[in-house]
């Protein structure tokens, strides 16, 4: 204890050198444990887009790409699938429930999909969350939209307003004459459903009922959104849906029944397994940040130890005192070490604290501009590691100036050199 207190007011009596070089490991700290937080809460919230959901099925193609345009409606699809092959399999005995989506339009930049109720009954996302409303209700009728939080926010959306839609992404030709009523707004939720537009199955055909050979009607030959009704039209092709089965021993053999499917060539992903393939691909980025973030790390240690060892010169006096007074080198040693722990102790702890300070702080502020929701958690095993490796790390560098005033002897000490 006396050794403690003897660091304790040594480093108090260097107050300015010690506030700062605790400020410089805290933010490397930071850094580090802030970069872990965001890439553990990145794959979680990647993760939790999607819930409770079996197989992902879309036409024939890459399994990382249906993943992708199907949950996070990044990119398109290559190929529609039937909307018989879809009944077929949504009428399967070992379905619970399916939920079609149909893509390719969309409104001022964001997504337009086409689905049915079972979206809003059956979706879920951060594992038990379900679609609600923060104002009005779900489609019912043919002309009815529902839009996520961010399209209400970004365009000024209300429930009441009309709007139209895009051929394609991005596309010059508007449906002008089948505009969409917005019935209901979707709570936010952190994920593409707050960017997107959704519109009836039967909508999606609606506006594409008087197009022939892929092409828009002439002026003037456009059909009336008002004289068309639900039972004029009919669903032909979707882009992909998911399932989910009535027991979880079904997917795999049902998934292979999906691909090998002899009517049409049809790919079933499980929406986890294509995950690790998508952290797989991203890997590399994360590697480096991790190793720049070591490298800040070791900057601040090294910091530490210019501190420490520099001010061996202005503490020559004091350690030769202490050997006078019966101090033996392992105390010397001892209270440089003690030193240099309590500085990388208050850094981690600055650094935890700047850390979940600046979590409360953003959050909203992340999810609200980037959809990505962060959690605020315990310390993960790995930030607990990178702690541990911390307090270690700044240990062992109070060896090399305790070392330095080992080796001072003690008529050197006390010498005063003009």
């Amino acid at each position: 204890m006396l050794l403690l207190s003897l660091a304790y007011h040594s480093l108090k009596n260097r107050l300015l050198t010690t506030v700062l070089t605790v400020l410089s490991i805290a933010l490397s700290v930071a850094l580090l444990i802030g970069v872990e937080n965001v890439r553990v809460g990145a794959r979680e919230s990647f993760s939790n887009t999607i819930s409770q959901t079996d197989l992902i099925v879309g036409a024939r193609g890459g399994s990382l790409q249906l993943l992708l345009y199907a949950v996070f409606h990044i990119g398109s699809a290559t190929n529609n699938l039937s909307y018989s092959s879809y009944e077929h399999w949504k009428n399967h005995p070992a379905v619970r429930w399916t939920i079609p989506y149909s893509l390719g339009d969309s409104h001022r930049g964001f997504r337009v999909v086409g689905t049915d109720k079972n979206f809003y009954e059956h979706y879920r996302y951060r594992r038990d969350k379900s679609i609600r409303f923060s104002a009005g209700r779900a489609p019912e009728s043919v002309f009815d939209a529902a839009i996520g939080s961010d399209v209400a926010q970004k365009l000024g959306y209300q429930v009441g307003q009309k709007v139209t839609i895009t051929h394609g992404l991005g596309g010059m030709i508007e449906h002008n004459t089948k505009p969409f009523t917005i019935v209901g707004i979707i709570d936010r939720t952190a994920t593409p459903v707050d960017r997107s537009v959704y519109i009836p199955l039967e909508g999606i055909s609606a506006v594409h009922v008087d197009w022939q050979d892929g092409a828009p009607p002439m002026p003037g030959e456009e059909i009336a959104a008002d004289k068309i009704t639900k039972e004029q039209l009919k669903v032909e092709n979707i882009t992909a849906f998911l399932v989910r089965f009535k027991t979880r021993l079904a997917v795999l053999q049902l998934q292979r029944n999906i691909n090998e499917y002899a009517d049409e060539p049809l790919s079933a992903v499980i929406p986890g397994v294509v995950l690790a393939e998508l952290w797989a691909t991203i890997g590399y980025a994360e590697d480096a940040l991790r190793v720049v973030t070591f490298f800040v790390l070791i900057v601040g240690l090294l910091g530490m130890l210019v501190s420490l060892y520099t001010s061996l010169n202005e503490r020559r006096r004091e350690m030769a005192i202490f050997r006078a007074l019966g101090a033996g080198p392992a105390k010397i040693i001892s209270l440089l070490v003690f030193e240099s722990a309590i500085l990388s102790f208050l850094g981690c702890v600055l650094g935890l604290g700047i850390v979940y300070g600046l979590s409360f702080a953003l959050q909203p502020v992340v999810e609200r501009q980037f959809g990505l929701y962060l959690p605020i958690q315990a310390p993960t095993p790995t930030s607990l590691m990178y702690l541990g490796g911390v307090m270690i790390a700044g240990i062992l560098i109070g060896f090399v100036p305790a070392w330095k005033a080992y080796r001072n002897t003690l008529s050197d000490g006390l010498s005063v050199r003009l």
